[in-house]
């Protein structure tokens, strides 16, 4: 048992790895801007499994909500054992048309964020000589992506930070976990405005509490890399062994709105 760390905690896979988590014994540190759904989390997890649950209400696109996460932390003395980098968010259309702050908003959350975290809390699990960490990416980050090309371009980072962390850490007790979805069923499209495109018929969405059972279960695992699915690994696999300018075109065609 420990305290694990979830970040976009009130809706979606991060509301299902908290049941995960709680199942395991572990107290909780529920972290998104909206409070309301959490408490409700909270009430639900503490009645049913007795664990102890924090609730921290930041907006991680600022540097003020990051350190109002860390600093809850260490004035609380909470040792995270594992954290899940969860929080993150798109906008679809062509980049050149949407405001620029809320692409670099996504940027904030998806990147600068999540590095934050992931940082200030890894030297006290190095410390212990254990710990988890789980960066939420998407099947998205092995390729382009256009009318999502920064969101894409910010799970490309999620992936490579992860792989690269876990040789770094190798030996050390600490594992990182790079979960890779492909679409699920939470409020991502209705947030950002994707609609439908071809590629819900391509490839069909996963329910969040499948998603989150499998990555979670690749974190305990220590698996470097999971993609949940059979259809979003082959396609991973195909991706590779395709010529980026066919992959280009062929997310170009899929990605538009019919």
């Amino acid at each position: 048992m420990g305290t694990t760390l979830i970040t976009g905690a009130s809706a979606g896979l991060g509301m299902e790895f908290a049941r995960l988590a709680a199942t395991d014994g572990e107290d909780l540190v529920l972290v998104a801007r909206r409070r309301d759904p959490m408490a409700a989390l909270a009430a639900e997890l503490s009645a049913r499994y007795g664990r102890r649950v924090t609730i921290i209400e930041a907006d991680l696109r600022t540097d003020e909500g990051v350190r109002r996460v860390i600093d809850t932390i260490v004035r609380d003395g909470i040792a995270v054992d594992t954290l899940i980098n969860n929080a993150g968010y798109g906008l679809y259309g062509n980049f050149v048309e949407r405001e620029v702050d809320g692409q670099l908003g996504i940027i904030d959350v998806n990147v600068r964020a999540l590095t934050m975290l992931t940082h200030e809390l890894l030297p006290g699990m190095l410390q212990r000589r254990h710990g988890r960490i789980m960066l939420v990416g998407s099947v998205g980050g092995f390729l382009p992506g256009p009318y999502l090309a920064v969101y894409y371009a910010t799970k490309a980072y999620v992936l490579s930070l992860g792989e690269a962390l876990s040789e770094e850490l190798r030996g050390t007790g600490v594992t990182v976990t790079v979960v890779a979805p492909g679409p699920t069923t939470t409020e991502f499209q209705t947030v950002a405005g994707l609609g439908v495109s071809r590629v819900s018929k391509v490839t069909p969405a996963m329910s969040a509490p499948t998603v989150a059972r499998i990555g979670y279960n690749g974190m305990k695992a220590g698996t470097v890399v999971v993609i949940p699915g059979f259809m979003n690994r082959l396609s991973a696999l195909l991706i590779s062994a395709m010529p980026r300018a066919l992959v280009r075109r062929v997310i170009n065609v899929l990605q538009r709105r019919r």
